[in-house]
């Protein structure tokens, strides 16, 4: 492909893109075939010769389309949103076409100055502290990593570091194995699964704190659990806060939680990936306060900030302490820069060495929305949950299992788990929305979360009426 085949390739791609989009939801939203079906569909082995690019387009609709689940569909209400923008898009055209690999500033300055140029225009939306943005001369930062979970991982591994450094320092001599089984690691009971996933990578024990009746941690039976385990001579390092839980949109209440981390030289990582994006509205900042605390925050823009995958923004406040766990320099990535202090190498802040040019994608969707453009596609969505929410209400066969505080609407029939279970399979298996569950207090729940760029008031209503009926259907057969 020539650069004049790719210009009108290019153009017929994005036709095809377009037209996908605008026709979203006249798919079924969730697919309807067996594991293993493309195997069947293409060659077992890669063509000898060259195929056209006809061939490959052709093959979309017969290969790949069958097989996808519609997650920019407007009856799609499963996990959390997927963020999608066009702008977005074009910003990633732009990118691999750049292709560059920015893992230090000379690897391409442009790459790496952008990105903390993005995550300072991010974080003062946000208003954070001071002491997260990078500026000219500050200790802190942000870096994009590829997503909250990598965020948590980072965090914690920082974290471990700087305890071990800690205590070596005013225990010369002791072993960094004899201190690595004494450390341990706290989150909500609610927190994702990455979080206890993060504590088997880096080696350490990760207690779970029992939340409250709204599914939050609280400070009380975060020092209890503290005070417990130093008694029983292990080394509390690290505790991952989580703003918009995945099971509910619960938050714990930073501001009692992180008062004690500081007091006990604790690190705290607040993993808001969901939540995040909202903060940016004056009317839900509240639910950050407390992010004084923390030593790094992390959200997702790629989730509901209309930046597509990936793009998972993450602050600290001493650059150093995460820099301090993960350097190395070897000869062939050093160059003249790096030590005058006036440059970032983001491969010191991430697992991976090579990176993407990601913060493209902020910078086109930050221009064209605007901050005001992006709090009222926040708004537009927290609003259509609230519709559903009251739909529910409505219904007296239905009740709400969770507050509703942004586009989350957990919710259930009256009645037995295996009741709700045979509710959410006949709704997903009549493929006209989708939902996924999670469980509250031993309660099966279904989770109903506004997703999609393109959802409207018409596509809540339907997504109810499908319910309801459904419901009614499920609650005449007999009961088992």
């Amino acid at each position: 492909m020539d650069p004049a085949e790719f210009r009108r390739r290019g153009k017929e791609m994005v036709d095809i893109i377009s037209d996908y989009l605008e026709n979203i939801e006249q798919r079924p939203v969730f697919p309807d075939v067996e594991p293993g079906y493309l195997r069947a569909l293409v060659p077992q082995e890669a063509p000898e010769e060259p195929e056209s690019f006809d061939e490959i387009v052709r093959d979309i609709e017969r290969v790949i389309m069958p097989g996808v689940t519609h997650w920019h569909s407007p009856y799609f209400f499963a996990y959390f949103p997927t963020a999608s923008s066009f702008p977005a898009m074009l910003a990633d055209m732009l990118s691999g076409a750049i292709g560059c690999i920015g893992f230090s500033w000379a690897a391409s300055p442009a790459c790496t100055e952008l990105e903390t140029v993005m995550l300072d225009w991010l974080g003062k939306m946000l208003k954070l502290p001071e002491e997260f943005l990078a500026g000219t001369a500050g200790q802190g930062g942000g870096v994009i990593q590829g997503t909250a979970s990598e965020a948590t991982l980072v965090a914690l591994l920082a974290a471990r570091t700087r305890t071990v450094k800690n205590i070596q320092a005013e225990n010369p001599g002791t072993a960094e194995e004899d201190i690595i089984p004494k450390l341990v690691a706290y989150a909500s009971d609610q927190a994702h699964s990455s979080v206890e996933r993060a504590g088997l990578i880096g080696g350490v024990k990760m207690k779970m704190i029992p939340s409250d009746d709204k599914f939050a941690a609280r400070g009380e039976a975060l020092r209890q659990t503290i005070e417990a385990d130093k008694a029983a001579g292990l080394i509390p390092f690290y505790f991952c806060a989580t703003l918009g839980t995945t099971p509910s949109c619960a938050f714990d209440r930073i501001s009692e939680l992180g008062p004690i981390c500081n007091s006990e030289n604790i690190w705290m990582h607040i993993d808001a990936a969901y939540a995040g994006s909202a903060f940016i509205c004056p009317e839900f900042r509240h639910l950050l306060n407390g992010v004084e605390f923390a030593d790094s925050f992390n959200f997702n823009p790629h989730k509901w900030l209309l930046v597509n995958f990936d793009c998972s923004a993450m602050w600290v406040k001493k650059r150093a302490d995460i820099v301090g766990a993960f350097k190395m320099d070897p000869l062939y990535l050093k160059h003249d820069h790096q030590e005058s202090g006036l440059v970032t190498d983001y491969r010191h802040w991430q697992i991976p060495l090579g990176r993407r040019f990601r913060s493209l994608k902020m910078w086109f969707v930050f221009r064209m929305y605007g901050l005001k453009g992006l709090q009222q596609y926040i708004r537009k969505h927290v609003s259509l949950a609230k519709e559903f929410e009251s739909l529910v209400r409505s219904d007296q066969r239905f009740e709400i299992s969770a507050e509703v505080v942004l586009g989350l609407v957990c919710f259930r029939l009256k009645g037995s788990n295996a009741l709700n279970e045979k509710l959410l399979k006949r709704i997903n298996d009549a493929r006209k929305i989708h939902l996924v569950p999670c469980h509250l207090s031993g309660s099966f729940v279904l989770r109903f979360a506004v997703c999609a760029r393109t959802t409207e008031s018409k596509h809540i209503q339907f997504a109810w009426k499908h319910i309801a009926e459904i419901a009614s259907q499920v609650l005449q057969e007999p009961r088992q």
